[in-house]
């Protein structure tokens, strides 16, 4: 079904909705939170897992590059099983609320069970991606190819809007604590709850919507079950290499947009940690990328009209190096810290949004929700290269500055291997129709 208003606009709010866990979550919160918890467990700042010494610091980062090395090995099961079960909406409905659930059971994380917290973060992050491929194919089955950059663009408008709209009210909820006779920790767990609170009560929306797209899309199944599924996705491996434009789009992305989920996941931790900036200053600035972003996106959707859309990903990607250039060379301070947020909002609506709606063009008809399990790999929220990158540069330098220009290398390796893309190609391989914008 193509082009139903209603039906779009739901696939708009569950972006609203989970929003509010990327970024109430992972962007914000649990970086810092459950850093000090592994501290408060630490000997002489160090943890002992299975005998394993581990830096108190580098946890949350090591945390959240185990929960996507999981996604490497769940997440095309999930694209095959949504693809050929004949159970599209069901599955997208599982993943959303298991994670919606493991993210309200985090107002119980506390003291020092790190342990405990590191868990519900594999378990909410592994079903978030999950979600999102199902989400993100879903854009293939409610546009046509020339709306595609238009409605990927609205799509994550609305989720800054969301995850910044729950931002505000925990902020408003962490700078009152005092006045309401609560600690910062008990704020920060009712605020961790909210974010699960707040995906689940609007997914309902998409939940019910989605089930007149998967009537109009019921040809497409073959009703396999989760043996079948999992052996289809080697065939679909096998025949992604007749697609060299995707498979090198896909390898570009994976490491690119790994970075700029490595300085978003990381950034509330570098401010805390390095800067000593303390968590209401930290939201506040957070807070503002969001709405930052909103426009950000708009203004790429634009750009990509106007100068083609691999052109348009070119150049977020140059403000991206200059974003990492600026950090390691000029962020001291609370002021520096705004000025980065307002550069990393008006780039990163563009960047994902963009490269969401390219690849929807890049995939074979059918098999959106495999393919788009590759995509999710490195999708918001669900990176590991950068983390890890991040967190060993950190344990071995011990300097907060180095580990971010670390994470150049992503941007710069993925604006290279983008370069050799010829999208043109890629999309007639597959079957598409070419858009005007792509050039």
């Amino acid at each position: 079904m193509k082009s139903d208003k209603s039906i779009i606009n739901a696939w708009y709010v569950y972006d609203w909705a989970v929003s509010a866990f990327t970024t109430t979550v992972v962007t914000v919160l649990i970086g810092p939170y459950l850093t000090e918890i592994a501290k408060s467990a630490s000997v002489n700042g160090y943890l002992n897992i299975l005998g394993i010494n581990v830096y108190a610091g580098s946890y949350f980062n090591y945390v959240i590059s185990v929960s996507v090395f999981l996604q490497v090995l769940f997440l095309p099961l999930i694209g095959s099983l949504s693809d050929h079960s004949g159970k599209k909406r069901m599955v997208f409905i599982s993943t959303a609320y298991i994670g919606a659930i493991s993210t309200v059971l985090m107002y119980f994380l506390e003291g020092t069970a790190y342990i405990y917290g590191g868990l519900l973060l594999i378990v909410s992050n592994l079903a978030f991606g999950s979600s999102m491929v199902v989400y993100n194919s879903y854009l293939n089955d409610i546009a046509e190819e020339n709306e595609r950059d238009l409605v990927s663009s609205r799509g994550y408008a609305w989720g800054y809007v969301g995850g910044g709209l729950l931002l505000l009210l925990n902020l408003i909820l962490i700078m009152n604590v005092d006045s309401l006779g609560l600690t910062t920790g008990e704020a920060v767990r009712i605020s961790l709850c909210s974010a699960g609170l707040w995906w689940g009560i609007f997914a309902i929306i998409p939940a019910v919507k989605f089930k007149r797209v998967l009537l109009a899309n019921q040809n497409l199944t073959s009703n396999k079950n989760l043996i079948s599924s999992s052996i289809q996705i080697f065939k679909t491996i096998k025949e992604s290499f007749k697609y060299p434009q995707t498979l090198l789009f896909v390898c570009a992305y994976m490491i690119f947009n790994d970075g700029v989920q490595a300085v978003i996941v990381v950034s509330a931790q570098f401010g805390q940690e390095a800067l000593n900036i303390d968590i209401s200053t930290l939201t506040s600035v957070i807070l503002m990328v969001q709405f930052v972003a909103y426009f950000g996106a708009v203004l790429f959707s634009y750009l990509a009209k106007k100068f083609g859309s691999k052109n348009s990903l070119i150049i977020s990607l140059v403000i991206w190096i200059l974003i990492i250039i600026y950090a390691y060379q000029f962020l001291n301070g609370v002021f520096s810290f705004y000025m980065i947020g307002i550069l990393i909002g008006l780039v990163l609506g563009g960047t994902q949004a963009i490269s969401r709606s390219i690849y929807s063009l890049l995939i074979p008809r059918g098999k959106e929700a495999e393919y788009y399990s590759l995509y999710e790999v490195s999708e918001r929220g669900t990176s590991w290269i950068g983390p890890l990158l991040f967190g060993l540069s950190l344990q071995f330098s011990e300097s907060h500055h180095f580990a971010i220009l670390s994470l150049g290398v992503l941007f710069v390796v993925g604006l290279i291997l983008l370069s050799f893309v010829n999208f043109k190609k890629g999309i007639a391989d597959v079957g598409n129709v070419i858009p005007v914008n792509i050039r």
